[in-house]
């Protein structure tokens, strides 16, 4: 099932830049950014709603390190979407998006060094191939 997820993540994530490289024209980045986070945020909420996923907040479910790990993935999405949006209105959607999903190589390498995910021949080709086939788009 978390393929399908996975899946599905992989398309919306493709109209992140399509709707994106559209909306930002004329349009500061920064403020798209926000915008863009504002209305995700109360997407999520209400989805939760909907779905009884969300009845409140839990704190006591979350211990120190939690929230503060989580708080740092929190500052790096946020570095990711207005790099990402800056990046959009500039440059290629297609080049864009491709350097960004750059991210499952360095995600590939930082998993084997701090968990110990394996580093396999497959895994080692795959990294190559990533990286090959990003330069292979954003150079043409």
């Amino acid at each position: 099932m978390w393929m399908l997820y996975a899946g599905g993540s992989a398309v919306a994530a493709a109209f992140v830049a399509i709707f994106g490289k559209i909306g930002l024209q004329g349009v500061d980045p920064t403020q798209a950014t926000i915008v863009r986070g504002v209305v995700m945020a109360a997407i999520l909420v209400l989805g939760g709603l909907a779905f009884g996923k969300f009845t409140g907040f839990d704190f006591a479910m979350f211990s120190g390190r939690a929230w503060i790990f989580i708080l740092l993935s929190a500052l790096a999405g946020a570095a990711s979407w207005l790099l990402y949006f800056i990046a959009l209105q500039a440059g290629p959607a297609s080049a864009v998006a491709v350097i960004d999903k750059m991210s499952v190589v360095l995600v590939i390498v930082l998993a084997a060094i701090f968990f110990g995910e394996a580093f396999t021949l497959k895994s080692t080709l795959g990294v190559i191939l990533t990286i090959a086939g990003t330069v292979l788009i954003v150079f043409k």
